[in-house]
C-alpha cells in the first residue's frame, strides 16, 4: 500500500523509499517521537554511526512535530551539537518539542539519547517555515 503524501519518498520516514530509513512518527504529550536501530549500513568510521545520519533523524524529528500537527514545513535554519560517538546498534528515540511560535516560524529543539544508558548522543534547534498550504494525506 502506497501512502499519498509529498514525504512518501522521504529519506528518514518515507515508506516509499527504498533506501529509507523507515522512521516512523508520533505524537505523545506534545512530543514527537520516534525509535530508531542505527544499522551497519548507517555507519562512517568502523562501529560508529555517521553524523549526517543522526542529523537528518534530528531534522525530521523537529519537522515532525509541526508535520503531525497537519502543516507543512520547510527547514529554514538547524543547528546540532554532537555530544558522543553513537555505536552501531544501541537504539535511539530521538525526540522534538516547540520551544516557541511565532508567525509561520516555528522553533523546534531535537534531541538523541542512548536508550541503554540515556546519556545525550546530539541535540539540535531548527527553524522551520510553515508553508500556505495544508498537509496532504
Amino acid at each position: 500500500m502506497s501512502l499519498e503524501s509529498p514525504a512518501n519518498r522521504c529519506f528518514v520516514c518515507g515508506p516509499g523509499n527504498p533506501d529509507g530509513l523507515h522512521v516512523r512518527f508520533r505524537l505523545e504529550d506534545d512530543v514527537c517521537r520516534a525509535e530508531f536501530v542505527p544499522a551497519p549500513n548507517h555507519g562512517g568510521y568502523d562501529g560508529v554511526t555517521h553524523g549526517g545520519i543522526l542529523f537528518s533523524l534530528l531534522d525530521d524529528v523537529m519537522a515532525n512535530w509541526v508535520f503531525l500537527r497537519g502543516e507543512q514545513c520547510f527547514t529554514a535554519r538547524a543547528e546540532v551539537r554532537d555530544r558522543q560517538a553513537l555505536p552501531i546498534g544501541p537504539p535511539i528515540p530521538p525526540a522534538g518539542r516547540l520551544r516557541r511560535r511565532k508567525g509561520r516560524l516555528a522553533i523546534v529543539d531535537g534531541l538523541v539519547l542512548r536508550q541503554d544508558d540515556g546519556s545525550v548522543v546530539a541535540e539540535a534547534t531548527g527553524s522551520f517555515m510553515i508553508t500556505d498550504r495544508p498537509r496532504l494525506g
